[in-house]
């Protein structure tokens, strides 16, 4: 089998392997929000699989995380046009995040910052305001499983299996 093929074949076993049993055990342990490990490895694996970059990266989506329950806390207390407080809130906190992340780009990485904003505006929205600390840390762990675990040991699998082949001489 070529190397390529090998490739293929090895990343498939890990994606078959290592983000469905995050999927398994996520609620056993009060994860509910599990599917956002999936959405941040993307993002992990879209930066070329930089280990170096997984605190960065992680940070990033931390960040995001915030601006989510900041975002809802901030459009809960205004008393504006609701579209007006949406334009208001989500132009001048993205305007924040990239101000931000650029002072403190060597530990925060912007895409995963509007990234982690994202997700976390679409799973909190709707949710009770006394909800908003649980899943805000239930979205926290996803991200940093999705970086680690599904990414970078997804990526780690993938290298250990095709060293273990060449050592064979395959």
């Amino acid at each position: 089998m070529d190397r390529k093929k090998k490739e293929i074949l090895t990343l498939s076993m890990g994606i078959a392997l290592l983000p469905p049993l995050w999927a398994v055990l996520a609620p056993y342990i009060g994860i509910k929000t599990g599917a956002v490990a999936l959405i941040c490895a993307g993002l992990y694996v879209t930066n070329g699989n930089k280990q170096k970059d997984g605190l960065k990266i992680m940070f990033g989506f931390w960040c995001g995380d915030l601006w989510a329950v900041l975002a809802i806390l901030i459009m809960g207390y205004m008393n504006f046009n609701q579209n007006l407080e949406l334009f208001l809130t989500l132009s001048i906190l993205g305007f924040f995040a990239v101000v931000i992340a650029s002072l403190f780009e060597k530990i925060i990485f912007l895409p995963s910052w509007l990234c982690g904003w994202a997700i976390g505006l679409t799973v909190m929205t709707g949710e009770n305001i006394i909800n908003l600390q649980d899943i805000c840390i239930q979205i926290a762990v996803a991200m940093a499983v999705g970086v680690w675990y599904v990414g970078a040991g997804v990526d780690l699998f993938t290298i250990y299996i095709l060293s273990k082949d060449r050592k064979k001489g395959n």
